[in-house]
């Protein structure tokens, strides 16, 4: 079956990105929140983002209020319910995702596909609290959804295999380029770039280097467009911390298992840029300081 109408849940930063594009391409988008706070929220991100796109010249202000037109909003659930594909974007809790999703199961028709926006939990998991695991697997888009060009589509042991090349083929149709990968924890993005951002943080630790020189290295040295401790600052040192732990848990390799400093400064409530405050001070976020931490 053709996927014609998208269900997306969740209308924070991802999710409303995800929305924003699937109604860039041509599909109509049903996007649930919780409330109409976060619903409205979410929603005046995506007319921001629409705006800005027309002050570029990037899209025409008529295929803006086209775009428009394709989004619904709802605080209900019951309104996925002609979705041929439905995303979710929520809270990274499996309890959170076991009610929505059993919730889902019993409102939508057997032929539609449930996909995970997840970045660290386990597909399989997921879909057992369906009754469709032949037709879940994860969808993992990056942030932000409108510029990052990557999807890692996630099958597991039970998705049918037609299903797995259709979203694929979904992903693609959404002006992205999808990679196949299977359920692992990390997937593939996070599974090479987590320890990488975690040995940074142990090289800060054991004295290598200062921050500035560990990014100013990895940049000029490797190419990267920023440093990883400037990453880690973007992405959100309470996020990796998270998916560090969900890794370690799951593969009990030291590679994966976050260092005391990154612990402590979670603890802190230094969480990077969204804080204010990381291993850079964004005070001035046009000029980030290096903090002193060692």
């Amino acid at each position: 079956m053709a996927i014609e109408k998208v269900g997306v849940v969740g209308c924070g930063l991802m999710g409303s990105g995800i929305a924003q594009v699937a109604a860039q391409a041509g599909y109509p988008v049903t996007v649930r929140e919780v409330s109409t706070q976060f619903l409205d929220k979410g929603l005046q991100s995506i007319e921001k983002n629409l705006g800005r796109l027309v002050e570029k010249g990037t899209v025409a202000a008529a295929d803006r209020d086209q775009i428009r037109g394709r989004l619904r909003g709802t605080t209900n659930v019951d309104d996925l319910k002609d979705c041929d594909i439905i995303i979710e974007a929520i809270i990274e809790q499996l309890p959170a995702k076991r009610e929505l999703w059993s919730a889902l199961d019993k409102i939508c028709p057997k032929s539609a596909i449930f996909a995970s926006n997840t970045s660290s939990l386990s597909i399989t998991e997921m879909a057992t609290f369906t009754q469709r695991p032949d037709r879940f697997l994860g969808l993992h888009f990056f942030n932000p959804v409108p510029v990052m060009k990557l999807v890692e589509v996630i099958r597991t042991i039970a998705t049918d295999p037609k299903v797995f090349e259709e979203v694929v083929a979904f992903a693609g149709k959404l002006g992205k380029t999808p990679v196949r990968t299977t359920d692992r924890t990390g997937f593939i993005v996070n599974r090479l770039l987590v320890p990488y951002i975690l040995d940074a943080v142990r090289a800060l630790e054991e004295g290598v280097a200062s921050i500035e020189d560990i990014d100013n290295s990895m940049k000029l040295g490797c190419g990267h467009p920023m440093g990883p401790l400037t990453l880690l600052d973007f992405v959100g040192l309470d996020t990796t911390y998270y998916i560090a732990n969900i890794m370690f848990d799951e593969f009990k390799e030291k590679r994966f298992a976050p260092p005391p400093l990154l612990k402590r400064m979670v603890l802190a409530g230094w969480n990077g840029r969204k804080a204010g405050r990381g291993f850079y001070d964004y005070a001035d976020p046009a000029k980030p300081k290096a903090m002193q931490l060692t």
